[in-house]
């Protein structure tokens, strides 16, 4: 990831001579190769940093509307690239258990917030992108240079516990309802594998405010976007017992998120931030405007008003133990070789009982 696109793409070029079918290398890379089911995935780089936006103004505007009826954007939504700084220890690769989380929540009839497990935990279907060569502190990225900065992409499921979050987030945003864990798809897809699926950019209604100019570039106005696939299936711990298949919760697409990914690099950097080698950005919540395009369950059951029944019979406002949520993307265009991400897998394990104290 350190090396640049003047490595990356030689390398792409002859592991793909060496791995396709007829090439004649097939028996010298065959003994080099381990079978998937037998293989344990781990995560693709050394993660020194996290950080998560909020890129999707279909997502910003479904939630903001759940709190903030006459005024679901903030004044600076359509302005700057909203994030924060999540944890990268907590960063675990698909198929590893996650554990509820537990924290302090507030009913809002409660005098007092009370410390337990979360009864409200979520997930967010999001895409991240890993950071190529870094910059030195104090030094911007351009935004013309910035793609030359993301190595490649991978699926990203964002938990979150709601309950939690809505009590902890003012004034200072996400902590603990978001740092307990983070799940990757083990496969990063290089930005130039992608090129025949590139897209111009959201086009940004009429009256929306222009980029400024740090965050402006024609040739990213024309092709920032990305035109990837993004599901999120579920499977009940009934639903596997009874052998049937996870239930599809929706199916949106990143081409709609209001920044692109060199808008998001470009914002991190401009204070003079050093992004270092392999540091994780995520694109926040894809949402789409459609409501099977919405990317978590607070969107998708209105914060629990019109939870989801699944085939069982069950009802899910938000997640239960023993879900499993399963994230997929893939690109698709006629002409070209589809490109699938793999899945992005996590099970929801009971929360660990909470010490008593010593007396």
């Amino acid at each position: 990831m350190a090396l640049g696109r003047e490595h990356w793409s030689p390398l792409r070029k002859r592991l793909s001579e060496l791995l396709r079918s007829g090439s004649g290398h097939q028996a010298a890379v065959e003994t080099l190769l381990a079978p998937m089911s037998e293989s344990v995935a781990l995560r693709p780089a050394t993660i020194h940093d996290y950080t998560d936006f909020y890129a999707s103004i279909h997502h910003a505007t479904n939630v903001g509307r759940l709190f903030r009826p006459d005024a679901p954007l903030l004044p600076n939504y359509k302005y700057v690239p909203i994030g924060y700084h999540g944890r990268a220890s907590s960063i675990i690769p698909s198929g590893m258990a996650v554990h509820r989380p537990s924290g302090q929540t507030k009913d809002a009839a409660a005098e007092a917030p009370v410390f337990g497990p979360s009864r409200a935990l979520d997930y967010e279907v999001e895409v991240g992108f890993f950071a190529g060569p870094g910059n030195e502190l104090g030094q911007p990225i351009p935004i013309a240079e910035a793609e030359s900065h993301i190595f490649g992409l991978c699926l990203l499921n964002d938990w979150s516990a709601r309950d939690i979050q809505s009590w902890e987030y003012q004034p200072l945003g996400p902590f603990l309802a978001k740092s307990f864990a983070t799940t990757i798809s083990p496969w990063v897809v290089t930005m130039e594998a992608l090129a025949p699926f590139r897209v111009p950019a959201f086009q940004r209604p009429d009256g929306d405010p222009a980029p400024l100019p740090h965050l402006s570039l024609p040739e990213d106005r024309e092709r920032g976007g990305i035109d990837l696939t993004l599901e999120v299936h579920i499977a009940s711990r009934k639903l596997r017992e009874a052998g049937l298949p996870p239930m599809r919760l929706s199916r949106g697409n990143l081409r709609n998120l209001y920044w692109t990914l060199a808008q998001l690099l470009t914002h991190h950097a401009s204070n003079g931030c050093n992004l270092r080698s392999g540091d994780l950005l995520a694109s926040g919540t894809v949402s789409g405007p459609l409501p099977e395009e919405r990317g978590c369950l607070l969107e998708l059951t209105q914060r629990g008003a019109d939870p989801i029944r699944l085939p069982t019979g069950e009802v899910r406002k938000f997640l239960e133990d023993g879900d499993e949520v399963i994230l997929r993307g893939y690109c698709e265009r006629a002409g070209f070789a589809r490109i699938g991400f793999g899945e992005c897998r996590g099970t929801i394990t009971p929360a660990t009982p909470t010490p008593a104290n010593p007396r």
